[in-house]
């Protein structure tokens, strides 16, 4: 196999200013793509503009990704830019709350259905004319493993990983016959700052110490270790690439064989 090339490729990615969406950047300008990001967290983005590796192949915007209409004029700013588009990744998702159904509030599950998959289908709707313009071309919906096991006390975030998975099967068998390809990546425990706040949430409701939640999670994966950042933007790539031109409709882990989420 020859060393991933994505130069000259046109790639959107939402949330892509810090955590994993940084990591997929990083690695699609490393291997020559160009790309527009989007955030809403402000002081991510100039973050990204003070980045020695912002250069004139990295365009950013500020907006709600869960606002249609701030999703619509970003996507007009984006034809003025690329004018067809190589690949979506929609990396848009938050936590949500820890708790059991009995205990949640509505309005923590509505909004974590809301952001977590509305937003999915904002960007995907808009991207998928752009993606057309394209002889082959891809969408990656980051999912999670909780999309695909469960996840006790994190009700609402499995829900919605559960429809983004129904999400990407679905686009995969109406998107095929333009050589679009659909897949989903389903990290696992990943190493960072929103799985230190999800430590924390389950600690303060399980009243078990922080670090014995910690271990608990890592040993979860066969291969007991972490999940990195950089892992997903790996995949990311390579889903993007020609290497991986008829690889479409799956749920791809990348989780070290995670085998429970409890």
């Amino acid at each position: 196999m020859a060393q991933l090339n994505l130069k000259n490729k046109k790639i959107v990615i939402s949330a892509g200013a810090s955590g994993i969406g940084w990591a997929i950047t990083k690695a699609c300008i490393s291997k020559g793509a160009s790309v527009y990001l989007c955030d809403i967290d402000r002081k991510a983005l100039n973050k990204v503009k003070n980045h020695h590796l912002f250069n004139r192949r990295i365009f950013i915007s500020e907006i709600d990704a869960s606002n249609e209409i701030e999703v619509i004029d970003f996507f007009k700013l984006v034809k003025k830019k690329f004018k067809k588009l190589d690949a979506l990744i929609n990396n848009i998702g938050i936590a949500g709350p820890t708790g059991t159904i009995e205990k949640l509030q509505s309005s923590e599950w509505e909004n974590t259905l809301h952001v977590n998959v509305n937003s999915h289908f904002y960007f995907n709707k808009q991207s998928i004319p752009l993606l057309k313009k394209t002889r082959s071309s891809s969408i990656i919906n980051i999912s999670s493993g909780a999309g695909i096991m469960g996840f006790p006390f994190r009700s609402p975030y499995a829900a919605s990983k559960w429809a983004v998975v129904g999400m990407t099967k679905t686009l995969a068998m109406e998107l095929g016959k333009y050589k679009i390809r659909v897949n989903a990546i389903c990290p696992g425990t990943i190493k960072g700052d929103r799985m230190k706040r999800v430590i924390k949430d389950k600690a303060k409701f399980t009243k078990i110490s922080s670090k014995k939640i910690e271990n608990e999670f890592i040993s979860m994966a066969s291969m007991n270790s972490w999940i990195y950042e950089d892992d997903i933007g790996k995949m990311c790539s390579f889903l993007i690439s020609d290497d991986a031109e008829r690889i479409s409709g799956q749920i791809i882990g990348v989780d070290g064989n995670a085998i429970r989420l409890d």
